[in-house]
């Protein structure tokens, strides 16, 4: 420890100066500077929830006589008033805060009734204090009630020339009933507005039932209750941070979809988070239209009075909750109000739950009755005694007016009064005042009644002060006319369950689409809506600008939100969502694959498969089917999580290629088609589940020059399954699935199409079922046609079937696709 250094002595006054160390003294200094700001500034009071500025407004305006039913007087009188009497700081931080109270957007209950302007919730500030007027709310008043009986303590103003009350009587709990927001050193406040009723009923349970946890008081409680409205989500989070006095609550503003006659789409917004701007908010919006971030949005406007409307138009074929959805994702219009309740308490700062606060609340009203009613106790004793010594003196009215006829002045009449008749010295007085109009019937009579209630009123009071109980029923009763004097609806809503936190996909709509995909390695997402549907023998549309000798291979329906794998001819499989692929309309080339898969240049995609989010059946595993005619069945789990360079799909031998890929049941059917015309049926089953590395077994025993060009599934669950066959030259038919017996695998299958230079070699085989309505075929040379199924002729296996695509000279079906 340092030695304290003795004083040095000035040669030139005599003086003694006491060397201090400057940290030491530095210390001390911020620690008591910022012990002033966190005690006489910055936080409220627990009891009545407010800091010593808007304590010294209401008091300031309470002795100015401006009531609620006073007429208002200029702001800048009561600043002047507040800043000379009690307030030591500039005029802007008094009316500020006088300009806050007075704020319906910024105070759930506006402590100040203001007339002139008063701000907006836009930013707007406040007219200058010479220009606009001001008076006391109605609910103010509430926080005042009984100043004037001795109910709080008080203390010298700042100069020590006036008294200023240490805390207001406060009848209702206005630590949670407006809220606050608050920055002291080293320490900071943030407490939401709640429901005046709902505290009321929360308040009057822990008086009945002290034990009453804080999830029993939040029943009565349902959550904040911003001036702004808006929706509070999670009741679990609004119910952790109103029990410990931390916590974020999710708040979102109001909004409303409206689908106009034309069929465009509005969004209107009807309410914003508490403590948000307006226009800070629009101006946000209208930047996303100019950055192009938000095309959809065709006009922004704001059509408040009142009440807030903001209105978003769309263009035509926008979606309107994706829009929405991106709103809340990068705007205000979605935001978390972190609760952190830190108030004094005996004048030292602690973080409080909802159960502390009314109790400390209750504690307060408890002081404030007590000391009223002994207040009212001593008025009334002290009136009892005078009216005491008048029936007194009435009863004995003509000696006395002779004792004091005789006296030489009022001394000494008083003196004989007292020596006389036993009265005390206010009582004489009381006598001596007494006016000849007392002395008439009635009068004596009204001074009896008012004796007689006066005592009644003592007994009452010394019986409420000796029993705690009857004290409590006080506060409740007086809290429950509160209720009643002041009806409220609550204006945010609570939604029990938590907002989900919107992520990017949140913002692509969910619906259906097509994946286009060529030999070339091009692919885009398109509206299946591009092809329409045809005749069958029609020519078709162009689908999409090829580059010279690039052939459509693949069309894959499925949600935006599915995943898609990516199987390649090394049996290798990559993954990507389908909201990622590059949107492009019908004739349109769309963009390399290689720009979003790590494909290696000799790799070729040969089959593509969409996954739903959740794979469709408990149980199914993947069945994947080569050229050569080997099948191999893994886990449906294996592929759900694919890292970007890819997961081996199936071991490959003898230069084998990977060709499609299902998901499947224990109890499906497998059915393969070769290039030749032949078919094979087996069970799933009779293939067992393998690892992703193993090569698989025979599933179709292929020769030399054929291979396999179609795989499908049959299960239970298809209605009417047919075997759907295409050509190269655009023959096609259906077939009964039925005609097709179940086999073992491994063997060559039998005949399902007569292949003759008529039809060309077989292109595609697929099982089909009344569920599925059209398919889409595309040509060698990108001409496609939609054609519903139920157009193409259910014939026999061996036969050729007839012209589903008319093509032109040179032209062959590339591929074909079931919707």
């Amino acid at each position: 420890m340092a030695k304290k250094q003795a004083p040095i002595v000035s040669e030139t006054t005599g003086d003694k100066i006491l060397p201090v160390s400057i940290s030491a003294e530095m210390r001390e200094a911020f620690l008591a500077y910022s012990m002033s700001v966190i005690t006489s500034r910055a936080l409220p009071d627990v009891r009545d929830g407010l800091k010593p500025v808007h304590r010294r407004i209401l008091f300031a305006m309470n002795n100015m006589g401006l009531t609620f039913a006073a007429k208002p007087r200029k702001s800048a009188t009561v600043v002047g008033e507040v800043l000379g009497k009690y307030h030591p700081h500039g005029d802007t931080s008094v009316y500020d805060a006088m300009v806050g109270m007075a704020q319906d957007f910024s105070y759930r209950y506006p402590l100040v009734w203001g007339q002139g302007n008063f701000g907006s919730i836009d930013g707007d500030a406040a007219a200058a204090m010479r220009y606009t007027e001001a008076k006391m709310s109605k609910v103010s008043m509430e926080f005042l009630r009984d100043l004037e009986k001795e109910t709080v303590d008080f203390r010298p103003n700042y100069d020590d020339t006036l008294k200023e009350p240490e805390v207001l009587p406060a009848a209702v709990p206005g630590l949670l009933l407006n809220g606050t927001l608050g920055i002291a050193v080293g320490m900071a406040t943030k407490i939401p507005p709640h429901n005046l009723g709902e505290l009321i009923d929360a308040t009057v349970t822990l008086i009945d039932d002290p034990t009453a946890t804080s999830e029993d008081l939040m029943e009565h409680v349902q959550g904040p209750d911003f001036p702004t409205g808006a929706i509070a989500y999670n009741r679990k989070d609004i119910l952790h941070a109103s029990a410990t006095g931390r916590g974020g609550v999710v708040v979102r503003g109001e909004a409303e979809i409206i689908e106009q006659k034309n069929g465009q789409f509005q969004i209107v917004i009807t309410s914003i988070p508490y403590q948000v701007n307006k226009q800070t908010l629009i101006e946000k919006i209208a930047s996303f239209k100019i950055e192009k971030k938000l095309d959809n949005m065709k006009d922004l406007r704001d059509e408040s009075t009142t009440d807030i409307r903001i209105v978003i138009d769309l263009k035509s074929g926008a979606n309107p909750q994706k829009v929405l959805n991106f709103l809340y994702k990068h705007t205000e219009l979605e935001s978390t109000f972190n609760y952190n309740i830190v108030a004094l308490v005996d004048g030292v700062p602690q973080t409080l739950g909802i159960k502390e606060i009314l109790d400390q609340f209750i504690l307060h009203r408890r002081e404030v009755v007590r000391r009223r009613s002994e207040y009212d106790l001593k008025k009334a004793e002290a009136r009892a005694h005078i009216l005491e010594g008048l029936k007194k003196a009435l009863d004995h009215i003509d000696e006395i007016i002779k004792t004091i006829k005789a006296s030489k002045d009022t001394g000494e009449a008083k003196a004989n009064l007292m020596k006389k008749f036993k009265f005390s010295e206010i009582q004489a007085q009381a006598i001596l005042e007494m006016k000849l109009q007392k002395l008439a019937g009635l009068e004596r009579k009204k001074i009896e009644e008012e004796l007689k209630e006066v005592l009644a009123l003592i007994a009452s009071l010394k019986d409420l002060l000796a029993h705690p109980k009857k004290m409590l029923a006080v506060i409740k009763s007086e809290l429950l006319e509160i209720k009643e004097k002041y009806p409220d609806e609550r204006r945010t809503k609570i939604v029990k369950s938590g907002v989900k936190s919107i992520s990017e996909e949140d913002l692509i709509p969910q619906q259906e689409a097509a994946l286009v995909f060529t030999a070339g390695g091009y692919i885009k997402r398109t509206d299946p809506k591009e092809f329409r549907v045809q005749k069958r023998g029609g020519v078709g549309v162009v689908d999409l600008d090829t580059k010279e000798e690039d052939v459509v291979t693949d069309i894959v329906i499925a949600d935006t939100h599915s995943y898609v794998l990516f199987f390649t001819d090394k049996g290798k499989v990559y993954q990507m969502k389908m909201y990622d692929i590059p949107e492009g309309r019908r004739a349109t080339k769309g963009k390399s694959i290689r720009n979003y898969l790590s494909i290696a240049p000799e790799e070729k995609i040969t089959s593509i498969l969409a996954v739903p989010k959740e794979l469709q059946r408990n149980g199914c595993s993947l069945f994947l089917v080569t050229e050569k005619g080997v099948v191999k069945k893994v886990p449906g789990d294996s592929f759900t999580s694919v890292r970007a360079s890819g997961l081996i799909a199936i071991n490959l031998k003898d230069s084998d290629t990977l060709l499609s890929a299902h998901f499947v049941g224990k109890d499906d059917h497998a059915f393969l088609a070769t290039e030749a015309g032949q078919s094979i049926r087996f069970e799933v089953g009779d293939v067992r589940d393998m690892g992703r590395t193993a090569a698989g077994v025979r599933g179709i025993n292929v020769k030399k020059n054929d291979r396999v060009i179609g795989a499908s599934i049959i299960t239970k669950e298809m209605k009417n399954p047919k075997l759907l066959v295409v050509t190269a030259n655009g023959l096609g038919k259906r077939t009964d699935v039925d005609e097709y017996k179940v086999q073992n695998r491994g063997g060559s299958g039998i005949k399902t199409v007569n292949i003759t230079p008529k039809t060309g070699k077989l292109i595609d085989a697929s099982v089909v079922h009344d569920d599925m309505n059209e398919m889409i075929i595309i040509s060698k040379k990108s001409q496609v046609i939609r054609v519903a199924i139920s157009e193409v002729p259910s014939i026999g296996r061996a036969t050729q079937g007839v012209s589903i695509m008319k093509l032109r000279a040179g032209d062959g079906v590339a591929s074909v696709s079931i919707l």
